[in-house]
């Protein structure tokens, strides 16, 4: 599926960033770096055939975190916009939502032909998806709903913590 990323326009930039001026400070402080916003903005419309637009905030350059592919700000603005069903299994990617305001509703399926299971979501809710699993997520109430969406690529196979620790140091 083509990715149809739009820069925004001057207005619709500022209108974002009034929107999210009210609730929320979008500022980066990293390491050894002067405090900055994001480093792009991209609008997607009808993104992974969801509804609406949805614009996200990217908040680190290419590069810039270990092992992360995407650390940004995802919004829907209105009732009913969404981001489509999609994986991150073709870039052997793992990705977590952390709800930072609105409300919704998560969707996950095992695959393709599954049935949807449905999770609705709110401030603080946070949502994990990794391997061939499908997932969406749909603005279900009157404000934005804006998620931080962290991206990272999938470790290599080792052991888990408590496989590579002695049975008697286990808690």
């Amino acid at each position: 599926m083509a990715r149809k990323r739009r820069p925004l326009s001057p207005d619709e930039k500022q209108r974002l960033d009034a929107m999210l001026d009210e609730v929320m400070d979008t500022t980066v402080h990293h390491y050894g770096a002067e405090p900055r916003s994001a480093v792009r903005y991209d609008k997607r419309e009808e993104m992974y055939g969801g509804s609406g637009t949805t614009y996200l905030l990217q908040m680190f350059e290419d590069g810039e975190l270990v092992n992360n592919r995407i650390g940004a700000y995802m919004v829907l603005p209105n009732e009913g916009d969404s981001a489509g069903f999609h994986t991150h299994g073709d870039r052997n990617e793992q990705e977590l939502y952390v709800v930072m305001r609105g409300e919704g509703t998560y969707l996950e399926k095992d695959h393709g032909g599954a049935e949807a299971r449905s999770v609705p979501i709110e401030e603080g809710t946070i949502t994990t998806v990794r391997g061939d699993a499908l997932h969406a997520v749909r603005n279900t109430g009157p404000e934005p709903l804006i998620v931080f969406v962290i991206t990272t690529f999938e470790p290599q196979k080792h052991p888990s913590r408590d496989q590579a620790q002695p049975a008697s140091e286990r808690s």
